[in-house]
């Protein structure tokens, strides 16, 4: 069997989440291939399709909102988005791709290859699977015909229902993050005799990390403090000359695992994958500044469930970490619920019903 995982880079957590799964498929010995889309269907489409789409989801919210009511107006009287349009384009390349590779099952880790297939799916027999990457049905995802979706939690069925999924197609197991990053055990280089929080910098601007880092090393004496900077070497740099023996930078790294299992709290922007990762490793867990859009419904998600705090500007930041750091109840609560309500195991999950239920089919 063979399978081909189409992912976009706008945005790490897609491409990480493919990353995943393909490393859990070939654990398993199912041969897995992981495929940026958008180098697929070429420079000229690959443009205006992502142009399009981020211009869609960003700003202060009011363009994102009236995408929704777009997509409402769309199931009731079968207007087709013009993101839809601009990926059906890449129909024929898509096709022809899967031909020559002989794939028996696409995953989906982004929107864009979905559509795409969909259009295939309407002459042709592909088989596909969607893959939600966030704690929320997005924009155009009712546009999609899978086979099989994939969502992060059971407690969003009704919500994918209602924009039109049927039931039987959905897989509650939530998003895909590898046995191997879970069970993983590297040493990393930091001091141990005291505890650390672990603060990751997403998309965060120059200033407003600094400031961030300065105010919880004032207000926070107690702790190592473990900033992972990533591939951004300006925002080390400006980070490196801060002179404080509690505060730890670390660049790009392939041990975020090891970060998070041993830090007593994880700071993170609310990407879907990100935190999906820190819930896995069940850490107690504050959701910062999130952007108006998808990280709001993905942070609104964990704090309504109690399985995060949400910090809306850096007082509030420094606010939770304290309130969190003093309460051991609330922390094991909050453990309780990640455990609760979202799989630990969840690439081994799809592994097992990609096994079930296609390699059957296709062999």
């Amino acid at each position: 069997m063979k399978v081909l995982i189409l992912t976009c880079n706008t945005g790490g957590g897609h491409t990480s989440c493919a990353k995943y799964i393909a490393e859990e498929l070939i654990m398993n010995d199912i041969h897995a291939d992981v495929c940026n889309y958008l180098e697929l269907v070429g420079e000229n489409i690959a443009r205006i399709i992502e142009k399009l789409y981020l211009d869609s989801t960003k700003g202060n919210g009011t363009i994102f909102k009236g995408v929704y009511k777009i997509g409402e107006i769309y199931n009731k009287s079968n207007i087709i988005s013009p993101v839809y349009l601009l990926n059906k384009m890449a129909k024929e390349k898509i096709s022809n791709y899967i031909k020559d590779n002989d794939y028996d099952l696409i995953i989906c880790t982004h929107l864009f290859p979905s559509m795409a297939l969909t259009e295939i799916k309407k002459e042709e027999n592909v088989k596909f699977i969607n893959v939600a990457t966030d704690y929320e049905c997005i924009p155009f995802w009712n546009e999609t015909n899978p086979d099989t979706f994939v969502i992060p939690s059971a407690k969003l069925t009704s919500e994918f229902v209602k924009k039109g999924f049927s039931k039987d197609i959905i897989l509650p197991i939530g998003i895909p993050v590898s046995t191997n990053f879970r069970l993983k055990d590297e040493k990393i280089d930091i001091p141990h005799d005291k505890e650390y929080i672990l603060l990751t910098s997403g998309s965060m601007g120059f200033g407003n990390m600094k400031n961030l880092v300065n105010e919880i090393l004032k207000e926070i004496k107690d702790y190592y403090l473990v900033v992972i900077c990533g591939n951004n070497e300006k925002l080390k740099g400006i980070l490196d000359r801060i002179d404080n023996p509690n505060l730890i930078v670390v660049g790009f790294t392939k041990n975020m695992s090891e970060y998070m299992k041993h830090s007593k709290v994880v700071i993170t922007k609310p990407g879907g994958l990100t935190t999906s990762e820190v819930v896995t490793l069940h850490k107690p867990l504050i959701h910062m500044m999130p952007i108006p859009g998808v990280e709001n419904y993905n942070a609104n998600f964990f704090e309504r469930n109690g399985m995060s705090l949400k910090a809306r500007n850096i007082e509030e930041v420094v606010t939770c970490l304290k309130k969190l750091l003093k309460d051991e109840k609330l922390q094991n609560k909050m453990i309780t619920k990640q455990k609760e309500l979202i799989k630990e195991n969840s690439c081994e999950l799809l592994v097992d019903y990609i096994k079930e239920n296609y390699m059957k089919k296709s062999a």
